[in-house]
């Protein structure tokens, strides 16, 4: 049996206590962006209902392009109005390097990819690039309710990231340079 068949096996229990009469807008009025690792489990995180979020996934939670075409429909289309981003602790795509992956794909395919692998080294700096790629984004209007947080693959805790962070850090840095 394959993967895929498993999952068609499972369904059919489950589609027993699926829920009917939600509609697309979450009762949350919230998006979530999170990266697609399978030790990340929203729903269990969370304690999630259906319909209460909409729930984006990506490699590293990053906030590209599509993230942003799928937050305008949320926000505009389907009334969200925060947005919480979440990465994690020992990430995939902190341990790769995005020029060897891309030249390792350009071999596969015979050309290299047009998109960015957009990897990363520490999901601190990661988790407030995309806060201000939400946050300078023309296509989005509920731009001051987004927060970022790293989920801790081992205790199942957040921790939140925030802007006051960098700019205490940079702080640091050009004050230990001024020295």
């Amino acid at each position: 049996m394959t993967a895929i068949d498993e999952m068609l096996r499972r369904n059919k229990p489950a589609a027993m206590y699926h829920p009917s009469g939600l509609g697309p807008s979450p009762l949350k009025h919230l998006a979530v962006v999170m990266c697609m690792d399978c030790r990340v489990d929203a729903h269990v995180a969370f304690r999630l209902n259906p319909g209460e979020i909409h729930l984006m996934r990506n490699a590293g939670g990053i906030i590209s392009d599509d993230v942003i075409r799928s937050l305008a429909i949320s926000q505009h289309a389907l009334g969200t109005r925060e947005v919480m981003i979440v990465h994690h602790t020992d990430c995939g795509l902190a341990k790769l390097q995005e020029d060897e992956f891309r030249e390792q794909l350009a071999k596969f395919a015979g050309y290299r990819p047009t998109w960015s692998v957009q990897a990363f080294k520490d999901p601190h700096d990661s988790v407030r690039e995309s806060m201000r790629r939400v946050q300078d984004s023309p296509f989005l209007h509920h731009t001051d309710k987004v927060r970022g947080f790293i989920f801790d693959v081992e205790t199942g805790l957040l921790e939140e990231v925030t802007e006051e962070e960098a700019e205490a850090t940079d702080g640091q840095e050009s004050g230990a340079a001024a020295s």
